[in-house]
């Protein structure tokens, strides 16, 4: 049998548009009307000017390069991919794929690079998207609890195999060559926790996608990449998930074993690429749903803050111990804190919903924060559960009267068609630094990006 790296070449290399199913044509639109909205917010935050000023420092005014978003400066592809994906970190509207992954932060900022230096169609673009999302997300799919507990940042070492995808695509890239860049990404994904839990900030999609971009041009110029780099004896997943018989130290779902054929079972026909949710707050993933569910709870019955007694919620445990049981930075499971995933059920109990405008950094007991969200959180209790779907909590609310309401999450409450990601993420144009009609052009163009002659017509769009 070819190796999974020859396996996922072949594939990609043959991926046409008309072979996209219309729900996944829908996702990548939604998905990148998501991430520039993303960018728009974070090109004001302060990380972002600071990698835009990094890379312009260095490399403004190279004579064949790439745009950095909402600036128009001209740096390398590498530099501009990096800044873009930077920002869009900053702005926290991330997608999110099983928790601890953002595919959209290092895919669409390489993506769009390539568009840019290809001259490439809203097909071409959809279709190059499409694929990096499913090839980045089946790799990942099984193995992120288990990378994360062998010290290593999931989305950023899986997060080098969607950009890469994604600009080779573009380059019309052979076999032979799409098969040595993925290849090629095993040497150069990386990411580590310890920076993060010991007071540093952790260097995540920015340097996946730039180390992507380096991946193509190593295989544009010949460079062999190894036949069985993912899954040989010394390979991606015995360096990443500890060895490569898919045995798992955990998982979102309690299995010990994973796999790795199945990492190409069924490409192009199931497509995992449609579990990618929108985290439309800028908060931690795992809180989103508390907000909505919540709210919606509270909505059915007409529960008023002064009804309540208490609240319950019970949730994956591995929601409670982030980054992972086996480094834990942050429980959720304690005491309630501002910020904390009692804090975001409060608020969608006190004020069913959450600004979506807010940004990343916000103080979460700042003056415009409802008195009684910093009140009722002391009443939630988190309730860790090997049983509980990703995204998915089940919230009971005690009200004072003696009687109990129960709302299950699904874990689907935040994926969604395209014409509900343009309704939702409308609400930051207050807080974006292009006018309001720019924005909706930006909405417009991307709903119709398979009839567009030139994809990157998004990236003009961002400019102020």
């Amino acid at each position: 049998m070819a190796s999974l790296s020859r396996q996922l070449a072949q594939w990609v290399v043959a991926l046409r548009y008309e072979d996209l199913p219309h729900e996944v044509v829908d996702r990548v639109k939604g998905l990148t009307l998501h991430g520039l909205a993303s960018v728009l917010i974070g090109s004001q935050a302060p990380d972002g000017k600071r990698a835009v000023k990094l890379v312009t420092d260095e490399e403004l005014g190279v004579r064949s390069g790439a745009t950095i978003m909402v600036t128009g400066a001209t740096v390398t592809k590498g530099g501009a991919a990096f800044a873009n994906a930077e920002m869009a970190m900053a702005g926290g509207k991330f997608d999110s794929f099983r928790m601890l992954t953002h595919p959209g932060t290092s895919i669409l900022p390489g993506a769009l690079v390539a568009a840019e230096g290809t001259a490439a169609s809203g097909k071409d673009y959809i279709t190059a998207v499409a694929a990096a999302y499913e090839v980045m997300e089946r790799l990942a799919a099984d193995f992120i609890p288990t990378v994360m507990s062998r010290g290593f940042h999931a989305s950023p070492v899986f997060g080098i195999f969607g950009p890469l995808i994604a600009v080779a695509k573009m380059l019309r890239f052979s076999e032979d060559q799409m098969n040595s860049a993925i290849a090629l990404c095993a040497s150069l994904a990386s990411g580590n926790l310890e920076g993060l839990r010991s007071g540093g900030k952790a260097l995540r999609e920015g340097a996946a996608v730039r180390n992507a971009m380096l991946a193509v041009a190593l295989a544009q110029a010949g460079h062999k990449g190894g036949e069985t780099v993912l899954e040989g004896d010394a390979g991606f997943y015995h360096a990443y998930a500890g060895n490569n018989q898919g045995r798992l130290t955990y998982s979102f779902t309690g299995d010990t074993h994973a796999s790795l054929g199945k990492i190409t079972a069924g490409l192009g026909k199931d497509w995992i690429l449609l579990e990618t949710l929108y985290r439309i707050y800028s908060i931690a993933g795992y809180n989103i749903a508390h907000i909505d569910v919540t709210a919606k709870l509270c909505e059915e019955h007409d529960i008023r803050y002064g009804d309540i007694d208490r609240i319950e919620a019970i949730v994956n445990a591995l929601e409670t111990q982030y980054p992972s049981p086996a480094f834990v930075s942050r429980r959720e499971d304690g005491a309630a804190r501002p910020g904390g995933t009692s804090y975001f059920t409060a608020y969608g109990a006190v004020a069913r919903g959450f600004p979506v405008a807010r940004g990343l950094g916000v103080d979460p007991a700042g003056a415009d924060v409802p008195p009684q969200v910093l009140e009722l959180m002391k009443r939630v209790t988190i309730i860790p559960s090997t049983t509980m779907t990703l995204f998915g909590p089940r919230i009971t609310i005690h009200t004072k009267d003696g009687r109990s309401y129960t709302k299950q999450g699904t874990g689907r409450e935040f994926i969604w068609d395209f014409d509900e990601e343009a309704r939702r993420i409308r609400d930051v144009v207050p807080v974006v630094p292009i006018s309001a009609a720019q924005f909706e052009a930006i909405v417009d163009t991307c709903r119709d990006l398979e009839r567009q002659t030139r994809a990157d017509k998004l990236i003009q769009l961002t400019l102020s």
